[in-house]
């Protein structure tokens, strides 16, 4: 079966049956779509009834009652389970309280789309979990399907469609007798609602978050939101002192990747409502000051800050929120180092190891040995993990190591220190005072440049050497275990730049306890160096020793194993130029 890159599904099953098939339909459809995959809720939908006469069948309205809710809770944690590759998105634009104004179409007739709404990503496919009752129906139900599509969303010119007809045989009894007791608005199948009592909604409404790498329960959160809103919804985004103690903050999405991922979501899910997006630099931001709000959408896990929310709209005079609680997501492919929910935290996790940003050009430097630069602030384990490295096989540069070399008596590097900041500094067997040193460079850029300036070039020319030694040994990797390969300027010897993380707090508490020394020393040895963030953003690989010593080995594995089909790739490119 043909591949497409978006697709729009038709669900056709009533609500309250919904979620007991929706995995089998995911699955199905994960097969035919590769990226992203719209999800438009039409239950009782009847395709076989279109033929000559007008029968096409046209969307309608769905009231936001609670199996409404229940079924975009499982649809994207099920969506998580079977096709997390899939950007799934659950659309809105027919849900509607009762009480809303029709919308009138050019041509008199009244629905929810008087004009097909313009999606992000055009449909090339529409596909549908209608059940076809004769085999000789297809392409009958296929005509009308694309056509309901059609008048639904601008879809591609070239519009496909697939019926996905699950195995769902040992629901069909079960869903039938429900369907008995009462009348579908289309052809018997249990219409939109049945009849259930809707959801309050409310004019403006609220939630905050870090939205980072917008994921199934993110989704939940956003569509249950938009379904309440009538009229406005306003969204708290973290940025800077709120994200400080998230978990792998470094590699937490920028706050406008994360802002324009929130505003293409909603503006595909719910067109037409009003969208405020403000950042979050406190735990209440706005929620606490617009009087206009009605309701804060929290999980079982965040009601204490929705409380804590109301608290303080009531010290500012403002009248309290209603508090609509959702259920978290459980994330079925969680670890022992994870949460249980599905969450952002996990997700970065789970980037540990893995390429984040391709190479850059390396053409300069000869295929083998492959040489990796690692680098980290003090204290995060970088030397630990350029050891496992080692013993996966590959040969390991001591930076650190070499540096020591440059000072040795008589050498090149040696003499010229000795020109630059004087012969005071000779101990008296004629070494270099390494400590005296240090105090004339202390608190001088520019003393301290001259000093780099002497050692960082002779240290290049060392680690060029113990790179032509781990070629003639025949070594396919080479790790360069380097804490100022970026200040250096080392970066044109290497491959790629590996990373490791270490929250400061955690790396603190390393150094006073390995060196010896203050809180105050440490923390200033460690704001002396190349910020975490800016070297998390030339990185190719990032790697994290927080956790116990067996997730280190887990990740270096995955980092290993990855790298070496990125190194046969590379040789087959080299042999093969075309």
């Amino acid at each position: 079966m043909s591949m497409f890159s978006t697709g729009v599904l038709v669900l056709t099953a009533p609500l309250h049956t919904l979620p007991l098939r929706i995995t089998p339909v995911l699955s199905s459809a994960a097969r035919v779509v590769q990226h992203t995959l719209y999800v438009h809720l039409h239950p009782g939908l009847n395709l076989s009834a279109c033929g000559g006469g007008g029968n096409q069948p046209r969307p309608v309205f769905i009231p936001p009652v609670p199996d409404l809710s229940k079924a975009i809770s499982r649809l994207y944690s099920n969506a998580a389970d079977v096709c997390g590759h899939l950007d799934v998105r659950v659309l809105l634009t027919n849900v509607r309280a009762a009480q809303a104004p029709d919308v009138q179409a050019p041509g008199g007739s009244v629905g929810p789309f008087p004009a097909p709404q313009l999606l992000s990503h055009a449909p090339e496919v529409v596909l549908t979990d209608y059940p076809l009752q004769d085999a000789e129906q297809s392409s009958r139900v296929g005509q009308c399907l694309q056509r309901y599509a059609g008048h639904c969303y601008v879809c591609s010119p070239a519009l496909a469609s697939v019926l996905l007809q699950p195995q769902l045989e040992e629901l069909q009894a079960a869903e039938e007798e429900e369907e008995e007791e009462g009348e579908g608005q289309e052809g018997g199948r249990g219409g939109p609602g049945r009849g259930a009592e809707p959801l309050e909604t409310y004019n403006d409404v609220v939630v905050g978050g870090t939205f980072d790498r917008l994921h199934s329960a993110h989704k939940t959160l956003l569509n249950i939101s938009c379904m309440l809103a009538k009229r406005r919804f306003v969204i708290g985004v973290c940025d800077q002192e709120m994200l400080k103690r998230k978990v792998l903050k470094e590699l937490i999405e920028p706050y406008p990747v994360r802002v324009e991922r929130l505003t293409e979501f909603l503006r595909d899910v719910r067109p037409s409502l009003q969208v405020e997006i403000v950042a979050l630099d406190d735990p209440f931001g706005v929620s606490v000051v617009d009087r206009q709000l009605q309701c804060i959408v929290v999980s079982e896990e965040t009601r204490r800050g929705g409380e804590a929310v109301n608290a303080k709209r009531l010290e500012n005079g403002l009248p309290g929120l209603v508090l609509h609680e959702i259920q978290l997501l459980k994330d079925a492919h969680h670890t022992e180092t994870e949460e249980e929910k599905i969450s952002s935290s996990s997700l970065r996790s789970r980037l540990l190891g893995t390429l984040l940003a391709p190479p850059k050009d390396a053409s300069h430097l000869p295929a083998l040995p492959f040489v990796i630069g690692l680098t980290g602030c003090s204290g995060s384990g970088k030397s630990s993990i350029a050891g496992r490295l080692e013993a996966l096989g590959a040969a390991r540069i001591d930076c650190d190591g070499l540096g020591h070399l440059v000072y040795q008596t008589g050498s090149a590097g040696y003499h010229r220190v000795l020109q630059e900041f004087g012969s005071d500094l000779l101990n008296e067997d004629m070494s270099i005072n390494r400590r005296e040193l240090g105090r004339k460079v202390f608190g001088s850029k520019e003393r301290l440049k001259a000093l780099t300036d002497i050692v960082w070039p002779e240290i290049a020319l060392l680690i060029k050497e113990q790179i032509q030694q781990a070629r003639d040994q025949g070594k396919e990797v080479c790790v360069m275990d380097a804490a100022v390969l970026l200040e250096a300027g080392w970066t044109d010897m290497v491959h790629e730049v590996w990373v490791t993380l270490l929250p400061e707090e955690e790396a603190v508490s390393r150094i006073t306890e390995r060196d010896g020394v203050s809180r105050e020393d440490a923390l200033r040895r460690l704001r002396s160096q190349h910020p975490t963030g800016q070297q998390v953003e030339r990185a190719n690989v990032v790697l994290s020793t927080l956790w116990e010593p067996a997730v280190t080995q887990r990740q270096v594995l995955k980092a290993w194993n990855l790298l070496q089909e990125r190194i046969v790739q590379r040789r087959a490119a080299h042999q093969d130029p075309l």
